[in-house]
């Protein structure tokens, strides 16, 4: 038996998703947020396994009774894989986290919700049809508008200025990975409470 054989045993109760889109010309691109949460929890975790199932149209990680994953449908279809992953394990939509990028809030602040609208997302969009519901719990991170509104699609696929993607990988990721796992320990009221992050 593996080390970890005891995990494929345990049922699965979280699955965290990251929004963003697949390939290297994305990695460091503000719509690509919810990947680079992701990888910096799986970086930190003894991770049990892979899960190759390509139904699940997704890099999928399972570590306990959780899954982590990066859907690589483009963040058009995301929600292709997230109700694929959710439906096989049969996961409470309540426990469902969404990771995405937001641009309604400044960079440098991060939010928590349970439903509600999609808010023009079209990652979010795909999420609320094919689960059929918004009640699972969205992470908004803050990435700010453009100066020129009409320009917002070549912003979101644009990359972080350098402070900015300093500022996420030594504050913000770190602080959204504890807020995660408040969610799991305790409450998202608790979360909202006590991890809602301000621009400064």
């Amino acid at each position: 038996k593996s080390a970890c054989s005891w995990c494929n045993q345990s049922k699965i109760m979280y699955l965290i998703a990251g929004l963003g889109n697949p390939g290297d010309k994305y990695i460091l691109t503000r719509h690509n947020v919810g990947f680079l949460v992701i990888d910096q929890i799986i970086k930190n975790l003894s991770v049990c396994n892979n899960i190759n199932n390509p139904n699940f149209k997704s890099i999928v990680i399972k570590s306990s009774s959780t899954l982590y994953a990066k859907p690589q449908t483009y963040m058009n279809n995301s929600g292709e894989a997230i109700s694929s992953i959710a439906r096989y394990y049969d996961i409470d939509l309540g426990n469902i986290i969404v990771i995405h990028d937001d641009l309604d809030l400044p960079f440098g602040s991060v939010k928590f919700k349970l439903g509600g609208g999609h808010g023009g997302h079209n990652g979010l969009k795909s999420i609320d049809t094919h689960l059929s519901s918004k009640e699972y719990i969205r992470v908004r991170v803050g990435i700010g508008r453009p100066i020129d509104k009409t320009n917002v699609a070549n912003y979101v696929l644009s990359n972080f200025q350098k402070d900015q993607y300093d500022i996420l990988q030594d504050k913000i990721i770190p602080h959204i990975i504890k807020a995660i796992n408040n969610i799991k320990t305790n409450s998202l009221q608790d979360t909202q409470t006590n991890f809602t992050l301000k621009a400064n």
